[in-house]
């Protein structure tokens, strides 16, 4: 190699080293630099994009004429219409993998609260929310970028926060202390979307027939063994911003994909942009003012032995606005064994899928990208 070309390649490394260290500071410092083009480290293959339609009925705020999300109306599971309640909770978690909560009796102040400081959050000057900047995925806070910003070899049009938070008072004095009243604001959220996912679960288990008045076999069953690892099990908080993009259409908010846990109680802003996978189609979720959309994660599709589904979705940006969303994700103690309910086995119904806990999860996500259902996918057995 001549010297001039060796200088040419060094100037380029040298350019690309700055470039990785800026995508590094998430995009709303691109942003705030006041780009004009996505970078190309955020141009996502054709393949992968979504298509100019999506983003007209993102920005038009129309729904694809065959979504048909279920709505759960939670006051109604506490009254006479229980058992009906139930049947269209299963249907939408076999189905759809998806549904809305509504009149869920979580207070009007702890949502609006909880949108408005993660708004003001992510307005803080880049110094401040960078203390929070970590590459460990088991911080109990961690300030990041993309979807997995240390492997992702194309990122995502996405900033976030993830914040541990069971149990809440051995993390919460880690937590940002900026805004002044992130703490008591965010902790409140926490406690009360623990108590939703609790009064959710129990639902679930008693749609699967194993917990309940519906148990198997007809008894109540001891109500407190099944829950219990519940209620100690892990919360994990995200709040995702999305900032405005120059070129929605190049890029995601988040690829397709899957959630790890049990159950996720996501938390949107008025702006559209989530999406999932249904009957092969991508289709839009139509945010609701004050509800909660609420996924099967893969541990409750290992759990159910494959009757409640995961399902993928994605998030869509747009030129226009940007975007908040708080998704609380819970699941089983972190050192649990994830396996199928024995009850839910049978000679009809063989197991299927093999033991996973979190420490495998962990390093699958630290050797390759988090896409799809590939996880899920591994731990599946041949039946």
């Amino acid at each position: 190699m001549s010297p001039a070309m060796a200088i040419v390649k060094d100037q380029s490394k040298a350019n690309d080293d700055v470039l990785d260290s800026q995508y590094q500071k998430g995009v709303k410092q691109l942003c705030e630099n006041g780009i004009k083009k996505v970078p190309r480290k955020y141009i996502w293959p054709d393949s992968d994009r979504p298509n100019a339609a999506d983003h007209k009925q993102s920005l038009l705020h129309v729904t694809m004429p065959n979504l048909n999300l279920p709505i759960i109306d939670f006051s109604q599971l506490l009254g006479p219409n229980r058992s009906q309640v139930l049947k269209s909770l299963s249907t939408a978690c076999e189905q759809y993998g998806f549904f809305q909560v509504v009149n869920h009796g979580i207070t009007n102040d702890v949502i609006t609260n909880m949108i408005d400081v993660s708004t003001r959050f992510f307005a803080l000057p880049f110094e401040e929310r960078s203390k929070y900047m970590s590459s460990d995925m088991t911080a109990p806070v961690r300030y990041g970028t993309s979807f997995n910003q240390n492997k992702d070899s194309v990122f995502c049009w996405r900033d976030f926060l993830k914040l541990m938070c069971h149990p809440l008072s051995e993390h919460l004095p880690h937590w940002p202390s900026s805004p002044t009243d992130w703490r008591t604001l965010a902790a409140s959220y926490a406690k009360e979307t623990k108590f939703l996912f609790m009064r959710i679960v129990e639902a679930i288990l008693e749609s699967l027939g194993v917990w309940g008045a519906t148990m198997n076999g007809g008894g109540v069953g001891n109500d407190d063994e099944i829950l219990k690892p519940f209620e100690d099990g892990s919360q994990l908080m995200v709040v995702n911003y999305y900032p405005a993009c120059p070129e929605p259409d190049l890029t995601l908010g988040m690829p397709p994909h899957s959630d790890y846990g049990f159950l996720t109680l996501l938390l949107q802003d008025e702006v559209q942009g989530l999406q999932i996978q249904h009957q092969d189609k991508w289709v839009t979720v139509q945010p609701i003012p004050n509800s909660f959309v609420v996924n099967v994660g893969d541990h409750l599709e290992i759990f159910s032995n494959g009757r409640y589904k995961s399902v993928l979705h994605r998030v869509l940006v747009n030129s226009v606005k940007s975007r908040i969303s708080v998704a609380s994700l819970h699941s089983l103690p972190l050192e649990s064994i994830i396996r199928p309910l024995p009850a839910l086995i049978d000679k009809a119904n063989p197991r299927r899928y093999k033991d996973t806990d979190f420490s495998s999860f962990l390093d699958y996500i630290s050797s390759c990208e988090p896409k799809r259902k590939y996880f899920l996918e591994s731990r599946k057995l041949m039946v």
